[in-house]
């Protein structure tokens, strides 16, 4: 299994360094389907270029998708490429898969604050708490593989 080699090869990654990493992603610009941190970037983006700057998703990307991906696209690739876990088992540096409308279109990374994520009604790449509302558009929460279990 592809996501079982990628963690042999990337053992050692820290949550902290995830956040640390999808921090500084903070205030770029909402671009669909973008993936430059600083120029412009998606809730897709994001995951995936905090993952390729750790070395934790390496070459891959996937852009077949529109604003509203549908038919369970945005779940069958975040399931190529991370680890299910139990929601309240997540915990900073691991992505939450969430639903606005009829099924799941957006990602997040979780933080010690709550969540950051790229919004497309602020225009950039945000970080804040998860209130009642946010709390219930979680449907599910994946794990980067290869995270150490350190300080968190």
């Amino acid at each position: 299994m592809e996501t079982e080699n990628m963690c042999a090869k990337n053992q050692g990654i820290s949550r902290e360094t995830i956040v640390a990493e999808a921090r500084s992603w903070l205030g770029t610009r909402f671009h669909h389907q973008g993936r430059a941190k600083g120029m412009g970037c998606d809730c897709a983006g994001l995951v995936i270029g905090v993952g390729r700057e750790l070395g934790l998703m390496n070459n891959y990307d996937f852009r077949a998708y529109g604003r509203l991906p549908h038919a369970g696209t945005l779940e069958k690739q975040v399931a190529s490429q991370l680890i299910p876990i139990n929601i309240d088992d997540a915990k900073p540096g691991d992505v939450y898969l969430m639903v606005f409308e009829k099924e799941p279109q957006h990602l997040a990374i979780a933080t010690d604050i709550g969540l950051i994520h790229a919004l497309a009604l602020r225009r950039k790449v945000v970080e804040h708490g998860i209130d009642a509302t946010w709390a219930s558009r979680i449907r599910s929460a994946w794990r980067f593989p290869g995270i150490t279990e350190g300080r968190n």
